[in-house]
């Protein structure tokens, strides 16, 4: 089968990889469509030593099953694998199982591919009238609702609450959607990139801003550097939640003087619980998060040339899909 595999820092070949072989327990799906997430970026740029060269990326897929009694069935991949048995998994908080794999990390190979296996309890089926290109957009929305849920609990919030998210790539766009779905209205998004927030204004309804004053009941980072927690830091509210999503780097930024000071919860959020990604599905499918039609699709052959778009900051659509099949 084909497939674009991550070589080294900025090289990416799309060529013949060994077929799939199929574990008792699985099923073999054939990748619709995959989107780009910014973890795929991190390791494309050799930011990711937890995703060393060289290696199958891509892990917000749809597609349909291939054989089997569900043969023709089309799903969306939870690409989260745990093992089900942990107190952890027990609990509903799969995300935090100790033995986690999520596919596009080794020992799992990702979704930039014709094919993958998937465990059927990581399958949602897709309903005939949901592009599964859109479908495909559960994991990254998933991250996002789990991170609103997650943060309107600590809150308690009302329908008054100002909300700041920073960041208005995909995950930032999905983190205002889920707020909104939740109920929550007062929404701002910072983006810098002038293209991005355009996008932003003009397609996706949102109010964005290239920068943010005032106060903040609830800030939620997206990107995850110094310089955004340091803002997040500042713009929350005293007694107000900064929950942090973006793994862009490890240090630096949080201003602990103030949040001790002024009672600051920070919660840092991962992926989603399994009932996060089947509520996200449900919502999507539902229409919930709206029309969702903030994405670009483009070949899987191409998708070097979509990461280096991606790199030169020449892509205003949150999200780029990639087809396999085209």
């Amino acid at each position: 089968m084909k497939a674009l595999v991550y070589e080294g820092v900025e090289q990416l070949n799309f060529r013949d990889v060994p077929d799939c072989v199929v574990p008792q327990d699985a099923h073999l799906i054939r990748v619709e469509a995959v989107g780009i997430c910014g973890s795929d970026m991190h390791a494309y740029l050799g930011h990711d030593d937890r995703r060393p060269a060289p290696l199958i990326l891509g892990h917000e897929a749809a597609g349909v099953i291939v054989g089997g009694a569900r043969d023709g069935e089309r799903v969306t991949v939870n690409p989260l694998v745990t093992c089900g048995t942990c107190a952890a998994c027990r609990s509903g908080r799969e995300n935090l199982c100790a033995t986690r794999q999520i596919i596009s990390m080794p020992p799992r190979e990702g979704a930039f591919a014709q094919y993958i296996t998937m465990p059927a309890a990581n399958l949602v089926t897709v309903p005939e009238a949901v592009p599964l290109a859109k479908a495909a957009l559960a994991e990254p929305l998933a991250v996002s609702w789990h991170a609103a849920r997650l943060a309107l609990a600590r809150l308690q919030p009302t329908k008054d609450t100002r909300v700041l998210v920073l960041g208005g790539g995909a995950i930032g766009l999905a983190a205002a959607l889920a707020v909104r779905a939740m109920g929550l209205e007062d929404i701002t998004v910072v983006e810098p990139n002038d293209g991005r927030r355009n996008f932003l204004i003009d397609r996706c309804g949102q109010r964005a801003v290239a920068s943010a004053e005032g106060e903040f009941s609830l800030v939620i980072d997206a990107v995850g550097y110094a310089a955004t927690r340091r803002s997040a830091s500042g713009l929350v509210a005293p007694g107000g939640v900064i929950a942090h999503v973006g793994l862009g780097e490890d240090d630096g930024g949080l201003d602990i003087r103030r949040m001790t000071l002024q009672e600051i919860t920070f919660i840092g959020t991962y992926t989603y619980t399994a009932q996060d990604f089947r509520d996200t599905a449900e919502a999507i499918f539902t229409g919930r998060l709206g029309p969702l039609d903030w994405f670009e699709t483009r070949p899987l052959s191409d998708g070097a040339a979509a990461f280096k778009a991606l790199r030169h900051a020449e892509v205003a659509t949150p999200k780029i899909v990639l087809t396999p099949w085209c």
